[in-house]
């Protein structure tokens, strides 16, 4: 069944890709990736590609999960009185 969910999602679009994908779809294809690397059902060619695209997919969603975590201790700063750092946020 796992193999099958794995098979609904579409093939990876070529190298060119204008855009990363966001976050939370990123995710859903990583787990796709795995799934059908799991399988053992592919080719050797097609393990490769689909490393490939995982690996740009992990570094990809790892620097959103990095720009966030930033975001989030500058939300949360403290100066050296002990009062919160309050500035405007720079819009993304």
């Amino acid at each position: 069944m796992k193999k099958a969910a794995a098979d609904k999602v579409a093939p990876a679009p070529g190298k060119a890709q204008p855009e990363a994908p966001g976050f939370e779809e990123a995710l859903k294809r990583l787990t796709a990736i795995v799934e059908r690397l799991e399988s053992g059902d592919l080719s050797l060619e097609q393990s490769l590609s689909l490393f490939e695209e995982g690996t740009r997919l992990s570094r990809s969603s790892q620097a959103q999960l990095d720009s966030a975590e930033k975001r989030v201790e500058e939300l949360l700063a403290i100066d050296a009185a002990g009062l919160p750092v309050v500035r405007e946020l720079d819009p993304e």
